[in-house]
């Protein structure tokens, strides 16, 4: 009787364990985190704080946390995801700023390493200076470049990232040696707007969401955007307006760490659509004038291939790698 009672007991403590373990399991597998590789304030940081709450609409018994890893262009953040190899809860925010910093900091981790999950949007830039800025135009700001590159700072992001791009294609398109460009990089948006609005810098470029408010309100003057038309709602001309034929969208989107098998890349990815399809993330693309451009699977794993290539022969062209 007793040895019974033993062996009750003992299958009564191991189903209570079981219980305890399956729930911390299923917990555990309930919890996602997306890395924002830049200081708080930025585009990156901007999309993944929109994206856990988008996610958390379509999916409220989901913990969503997002955390920041600044520096190096997104870099450092790309090696640490990819010693997170197998975590099928991380998700690290990207775009076409560490297509350039990868090989602007020749990053020994590369995003041939990491797991395409899904391309998210796509923003055009914008150029702006400070309310008290003698630039009203563009073309003041094209002579004060010719006469004296080096007196024109300009804040942006990370060196070879898309505002680094921009800069650069705007000066060659203007008849400046881009590798005159007195470029001041920064970590993340906050720092490149602050700086803007202590009027320690000439000029500012960055994507338009970030800088929109500013304008609308007057802090901020915009000197051009580089779409393709007039974006409505925003008071500001083209580059191509204003005389230098430059266009560029950059873009952002969802990676998550290698090794992952099947199974887990199919969880991110169908939570990443679920995201996508919500009325949360609709609402907040248009708010921030994005455009959507989403795409997963073996599309947005060929897509980034290409953009790695497309850039490297850009910022090569600039100077900025040998």
């Amino acid at each position: 009787m007793r040895m019974r009672r033993l062996a009750v007991l003992a299958a009564v403590i191991a189903a209570v364990s079981a219980c305890g373990s399956g729930s911390d399991t299923g917990a555990a597998a309930n919890a996602l985190r997306i890395m924002a590789p830049a200081a708080p304030g930025g585009g990156w940081d901007q999309t993944s704080r929109t994206a856990e709450q988008a996610i958390k609409s379509v999916d409220p018994a989901r913990k969503v946390e997002v955390f920041n890893v600044p520096g190096a262009g997104g870099t450092i953040g790309l090696a640490q995801l990819a010693g997170d190899k197998g975590d099928g809860g991380l998700l690290m925010t990207m775009g076409l700023v560490m297509v350039g910093a990868v090989e602007q900091n020749k990053s020994q981790v590369t995003l041939a390493e990491v797991t395409p999950i899904a391309r998210l949007t796509e923003e055009y830039e914008i150029v702006v200076v400070p309310a008290e800025s003698p630039f009203q135009t563009l073309n003041d700001l094209v002579a004060a470049w010719k006469a004296d590159p080096a007196k024109v700072s300009v804040a942006g992001g990370s060196a070879g990232g898309t505002d680094h791009i921009v800069a650069g294609l705007m000066a060659k398109a203007a008849g400046v040696d881009p590798k005159q460009v007195n470029y001041i990089a920064h970590s993340g948006g906050g720092e490149a707007l602050n700086a803007l609005l202590g009027n320690k810098v000439s000029i500012g470029i960055s994507g338009i969401g970030e800088f929109a408010e500013h304008v609308k309100s007057g802090k901020l003057r915009s000197l051009g955007i580089t779409a393709p038309a007039r974006v409505p709602g925003l008071e500001s001309p083209t580059l191509k307006e204003g005389g230098l034929d430059v266009e560029l969208a950059n873009w952002r989107g969802f990676v998550a760490p290698p090794g992952l098998d099947d199974a887990a890349r199919k969880n991110l990815t169908d939570l990443v659509t679920k995201m996508h399809d919500g009325q949360a993330w609709k609402d907040a693309v248009a708010k921030n004038g994005w455009i959507d451009s989403f795409q997963t699977g073996q599309p947005f794993a060929d897509f980034l291939a290409a953009e790695q290539s497309r850039v490297k022969g850009i910022i090569a062209e600039m100077g900025l790698v040998s």
